[in-house]
């Protein structure tokens, strides 16, 4: 890391200082561009910012919506990213990559039930698409596995409490 510049003054151009969220300037086509830039260039929380900003301006555009969505999953913010894709199955219940991203976000913030039921949706809506069927046994899978922990953890009814044999 280097020392900052003499002065106190912030050596990034103006708009990258916009870009981390301080006071970007534009519009929401401007705010959504250039987030999804960052996006692809890896910037996973500051495309989060510009695409929030873009969605409060724009809060029926399915495009910023998908864009917020992926940033917000991207930098881990699961539960804010499944609200964001969420808002689109809402308004385009068809729309599968939609269900795929909402499905991910709740299995990654801990609703495998959840997640299991949209992906299921993106899958028989697009069955070609290899990683909506993958994410989706994955999800099964790990449902299966927890009914099997909860089974072996659950007491038996014949076992004699005296000596935890069977009857």
């Amino acid at each position: 890391m280097t020392e900052a510049p003499r002065g106190g003054q912030d050596s990034r151009p103006d708009e990258d200082r916009s870009a981390a969220g301080q006071n970007p300037h534009g519009d929401a086509y401007s705010w959504y561009r250039r987030g999804m830039e960052l996006l692809g260039r890896g910037s996973a929380a500051a495309a989060a910012q510009l695409l929030g900003r873009a969605a409060e301006a724009e809060p029926a555009s399915r495009s910023v919506l998908e864009g917020l969505g992926r940033a917000q999953f991207d930098a881990g913010r699961y539960t804010a990213a499944a609200e964001s894709f969420r808002r689109i199955v809402e308004a385009s219940p068809s729309d599968d990559y939609a269900q795929f991203g909402l499905g991910l976000a709740l299995a990654r913030s801990g609703n495998p039930a959840g997640a299991a039921e949209h992906l299921a949706l993106a899958a028989a809506m697009r069955p070609d698409m290899r990683h909506y069927t993958d994410a989706l046994r994955g999800v099964r899978a790990t449902l299966r596995a927890r009914r099997e922990a909860a089974r072996q953890q659950e007491p038996s009814a014949t076992r004699d409490p005296e000596n935890g044999c069977g009857s």
